[in-house]
């Protein structure tokens, strides 16, 4: 049985990009793991700061794979796609009510950008690329990617906005209604989310397929699937939370930790 997560730049089948260059997207990753790691450990500013460290990390893991495996104008495009995209349709959202439903963001992720904290558009960034990777490995079809990828991004919400809103890094103005025992989140957020995912999915399928290796962005989905099932069941009490979460995510992790782990294309 081979596996395909591969384990660092010498796995390039191409004999390219090796060395230190290589070995600086599982640096972030694993960087980006261990900010995850800490966080519900540690409590008032210090959780803040580890917040934003966490994006920031996880997204320069992410765009350094892209960039050191799939190159600088493939990058720019994910990019222009995830961070552009993601900044106008939250700059747009807390304007007029769309698509997410009516919110306001408090004051705890530093300075905005069109009002929106700078690092919210990172984070659509951050995630989009690995489910963007997780879609490609389990089909090829122009209609099923988009759509898989918009359910491996989407669902991360499911334990993005409860974490976010406990933590008051911003609140729904009319959250009803919501999911039973998830109070506070609209389920036009989630279905928001959605719709904006498929957008960015059709877009970012359109960037050329290279087989190169995937550990990085592979590490990234599972880890960020797998760890926010257990914190909301070990940490944070919302076995609820975790339930949806798992179940809509779990939809693509699953299958896509299988197809990995098998090897099969």
């Amino acid at each position: 049985m081979s596996v395909r997560v591969y384990t660092g730049p010498h796995a390039d089948r191409h004999g390219s990009r090796r060395g230190v260059l290589g070995w600086l997207p599982w640096s972030l990753a694993l960087a980006a793991v261990t900010l995850q790691i800490s966080y519900p450990l540690v409590t008032g500013d210090l959780r803040v700061a580890v917040t934003v460290a966490s994006v920031l990390v996880f997204f320069l893991a992410a765009t350094s794979h892209a960039l050191v495996w799939r190159g600088p104008a493939w990058t720019l495009a994910l990019l222009v796609v995830t961070v552009g995209g993601g900044l106008a349709v939250e700059a747009v959202g807390i304007r007029t009510g769309w698509p997410f439903g009516e919110y306001t963001y408090g004051d705890t992720l530093g300075a905005t950008v069109l009002g929106v904290p700078w690092v919210v558009p990172l984070a659509w960034a951050m995630m989009a690329y690995p489910a963007l990777v997780a879609a490609r490995a389990l089909s090829r079809s122009v209609v099923m990617t988009p759509l898989i990828g918009a359910l491996a991004l989407a669902s991360w919400d499911l334990f993005l906005d409860p974490m976010m809103t406990a933590e008051g890094h911003w609140t729904f103005v009319d959250p009803a209604p919501t999911l039973p025992h998830v109070p506070g989140i609209p389920l036009l957020n989630y279905a928001g989310w959605f719709v904006t995912a498929l957008v960015m999915m059709v877009l970012l399928d359109r960037l050329p397929r290279r087989t190169v290796p995937e550990g990085v962005p592979t590490l990234l989905f599972l880890w960020t699937y797998a760890s926010a099932v257990m914190a909301n069941l070990v940490f944070w009490d919302r076995p609820w939370v975790a339930l949806y979460g798992g179940v809509a995510m779990g939809v693509v992790a699953v299958p896509f930790a299988w197809v990995q782990w098998s090897g099969r294309d």
